[in-house]
């Protein structure tokens, strides 16, 4: 956990006296390293682990095998049909007005991140991650955008992406996207997301 808030805050291993067993980096090393080089609070995101339950035997058991079988077998992937009318009805009312206002397309990305929100809103496990043998369970939503570039597939994540309108994330997603295909991508772009979501409209 220390060297992930570490990697994200931009600061060495190296840099850091740990106050651990045998000289260690804690989690509360590496968050006053990052006060200390902002020069302010700690970025909010950092400390925002909503809770942390240890996994049963029996989960970390499950966990392990479909890690297992992820990487031993042929995946299978499930189509669910959703009826896009509504949206596109939607889209196309406001779309000239949108680009007048916010200089760039409505497209359906938007909407895609705006569901996937809901949905983990309802479904908080799904939101998630599994550090060691700890189930870390998160109170906010920073969502990746798998975009295509000359370096092959990034996953940019939109930090506190509740926090965005449709518009919002449309700009973010244009933004992030755009740096990826300029290769200005940095590490903490890709850092920190709790969900992502595969964009395939490029490819039509």
């Amino acid at each position: 956990a220390a060297q992930k808030i570490l990697a994200e805050g931009g600061v060495k291993n190296t840099d850091v006296k740990g106050s651990g067993v045998g000289g260690r980096i804690t989690k509360e090393d590496a968050l006053k390293a990052i006060q200390n080089k902002k020069g302010g609070a700690v970025r909010e995101a950092f400390s925002r682990v909503e809770r942390v339950e240890k996994m049963s035997r029996l989960r970390k058991t499950i966990s392990d095998r479909l890690v297992y079988s992820k990487n031993s077998t042929a995946m299978l992937t499930t189509f669910n049909e959703v009826d896009m009318k509504p949206i596109m009805e939607l889209r196309a009312k406001y779309k000239d007005k949108f680009k007048e206002k916010y200089g760039i397309n409505l497209g359906f990305n938007g909407f895609f991140v705006k569901a996937a929100i809901e949905a983990l809103k309802a479904h908080p496990a799904v939101n998630a991650w599994i550090d060691g043998t700890d189930v870390e369970y998160h109170n906010y939503y920073n969502i990746g955008m798998a975009v295509s570039t000359e370096r092959g597939l990034m996953v940019p994540v939109m930090k506190d992406a509740d926090l965005l309108s449709v518009a919002g994330f449309e700009l973010a997603i244009r933004d992030l996207a755009g740096k990826g295909r300029d290769g200005k991508i940095t590490p903490d772009d890709l850092m920190g997301g709790t969900f992502s979501i595969t964009n395939g409209g490029v490819f039509g």
